[in-house]
């Protein structure tokens, strides 16, 4: 195996290029369910959030047995599985609005089959992964990858803004689509030989197995407090994501193209911040760099509520979300790789799946309880109160220093 810096190897380098593809088209169709639900079906405050909700947690239920099921599969053909899942999901949309067929209950569905598959191709990708990259090289990897994806997000959402005025939203659901199949294209590329690790007396998924994965992560000193950080802290601040595009979209009157800027600018700061967390772990320590960050990543969402009108509006949601976004691009590829160096090596997809079934589900109900907040309070109060509680977060670091594993682990 080659080393890091262009030095992962052919076979990680088409794993990296399918991951740009599918993080590019997701950030192409950045909004374009909210938008659809707004602009095409007319739906209110309550029913963006209703959309968000419901196909994270019933994709999340859906997905509990995809990990041990993942877990006993050769990962790379799982992987295409999964992206051509999505892509045909995706596809259905666009050929409904075609003949005027699109409904609500579409778009739930489909969020709830992309949910699912999303779980599951998260599991599969973190365990194929750990095969392809040696150890040491697992942040380097991770880092590529999140800067990757903050690169998609600052291309990706004006691009699709400017999609979404020309040709409407359904068709920024399309390119997403199409980025899927691309990926999966990439992902078999990448070969090698892949040996099965199922086991041959027990082929099938059995009852126990669904609960490994959180008997892992709560067994461990540093997984259990870190999995309740990043659970809660992604679950508030996505909650308050249908009602922030309630706010811009609706009664602020931004438009698409000033919406997908909000975002994509910030980016930038997701980019530097991706690079440099592999230098900060150098000079810091790797448990340092995760509860500095991690904390300093929850001052930010307060601030949303405060955005107003016009370009004053505008620069307020990005000051927010550069300063968020520069603490997220550092915190999340040490996360990742601290979640892959302590995960065991044969519950890799169950630790991985039974952790992103808890941020969908915690998401899920979190996003439901702030769409009646917004309707009963008002919008306003209720990203007030998203953004408090984030403030809270970091109590729930691992705040001592790890102890090594043993040699086996």
């Amino acid at each position: 195996m080659a080393e890091a810096g262009g030095r992962l190897g052919r076979r990680f380098g088409w794993l990296w290029g399918a991951y740009g593809t599918s993080a590019l088209g997701t950030w192409l169709a950045f909004g374009a369910f909210p938008l659809i639900a707004v602009r095409v079906l007319h739906a209110g405050p309550a029913q963006v959030a209703a959309l968000a909700a419901t196909g994270a947690a019933v994709g999340a239920v859906v997905a509990v047995p995809l990990g041990p099921w993942v877990e006993f599969r050769r990962k790379r053909p799982v992987l295409v599985g999964f992206d051509l899942v999505r892509c045909v999901a995706l596809l259905t949309i666009p050929a409904a609005y075609a003949f005027g067929a699109l409904t609500y209950p579409q778009l739930l569905l489909v969020s709830v089959v992309v949910a699912a598959a999303d779980i599951g191709f998260r599991a599969a990708s973190g365990a194929y992964l750990k095969t392809l990259v040696p150890p040491e090289h697992l942040l380097t990897a991770n880092a590529r990858f999140e800067s990757t994806a903050w690169t998609a997000t600052v291309v990706g959402p004006p691009l699709g803004g400017a999609a979404i005025a020309l040709l409407g939203p359904v068709a920024t659901v399309a390119a997403d689509a199409a980025s899927y199949l691309l990926s999966a294209l990439g992902i078999r590329a990448t070969g090698g030989h892949e040996p099965r690790p199922g086991r041959p007396k027990a082929p099938r998924v059995r009852p126990r197995d669904l609960l490994d994965g959180w008997r892992h992560i709560l067994a461990d000193p540093v997984l259990r407090p870190l999995f309740a950080n990043t659970a809660l802290f992604n679950a508030l601040v996505m909650a308050a994501e249908p009602l922030l595009a309630v706010l811009l979209l609706g009664r602020l009157g931004f438009t698409p193209w000033e919406y997908g800027l909000a975002f994509a600018a910030p980016s930038l700061a997701g980019l530097l911040g991706s690079r440099l967390a592999r230098r900060f772990v150098t000079r810091f320590g790797q448990h340092r760099v995760l509860v500095a960050s991690g904390t300093l990543r929850a001052v930010w969402p307060v601030g949303l509520a405060l955005v107003g009108p016009g370009a004053g509006g505008l620069l307020v949601v990005m000051g927010v979300e550069t300063g968020l976004i520069f603490c997220c691009a550092v915190f999340n590829p040490v996360c990742a790789t601290t979640r892959l160096e302590r995960a065991a090596p044969d519950r890799v997809a169950r630790t991985l799946s039974a952790w992103a079934v808890t941020t969908k589900a915690s998401t899920a109900l979190l996003t439901a309880v702030w769409g009646v907040l917004g309707a009963l309070i008002g919008i306003r109060p209720a990203l007030a109160l998203a953004g408090v509680l984030v403030l809270a977060t970091p109590l729930l670091l691992p705040r001592a220093e790890p102890e090594p594993l043993p040699a086996a682990a």
